[in-house]
């Protein structure tokens, strides 16, 4: 069995990555290193290990990951996971979705919503002072991303 390397992304990914928040959220800066295995998932780090020690413990051990699933790659867009909507929430400004109590709801337990955006991205979903995860807009709905095991339970 063979493993990927978890890879430091260098500073022109990184920069590129940082263009695409800003340009989506108003995002302006990333606290701490991005990490990325595969083509898409990436991760945050933000303890106290250096760039090269990261390297030296990977060439001694399999790392599956380190730090926080902090978003993913999809078709040149950037889709932070429901950790990095909370870790950056102080500077979103941009791509906000406000939902109503109904529409939280829903969100909450897994739906997608049936409403026309007029956009064609991705959205910060927020109910009142609350950052609910992240959203695709398309032509007639907002597909949700939220993990199964994350979602409200209905009663019953």
């Amino acid at each position: 069995m063979t493993f990927e390397r978890l890879r430091i992304l260098d500073e022109k990914k990184f920069g590129e990555i940082l263009k695409q928040l800003n340009n989506d959220f108003g995002i302006e800066t990333i606290p701490g290193i991005l990490l990325i295995r595969g083509a898409e998932r990436i991760f945050l780090y933000q303890g106290d290990l250096t760039m090269e020690e990261i390297s030296e413990v990977e060439k001694t051990f399999v790392i599956e990951r380190i730090g926080v699933y902090f978003a993913k790659e999809q078709n040149g867009e950037i889709r932070l996971s429901l950790e990095g909507v909370h870790i950056l929430k102080d500077q979103i400004k941009n791509g906000i979705f406000e939902l109503d109590e109904k529409q939280a709801e829903e969100w909450m337990h897994g739906s997608e919503l049936n409403i026309k955006t007029g956009k064609r991205q991705f959205l910060i979903m927020k109910y009142k002072d609350y950052f609910l995860g992240t959203g695709k807009a398309s032509s007639e709905k907002i597909s949700n991303f939220i993990p199964k095991n994350r979602r409200l339970k209905f009663k019953g």
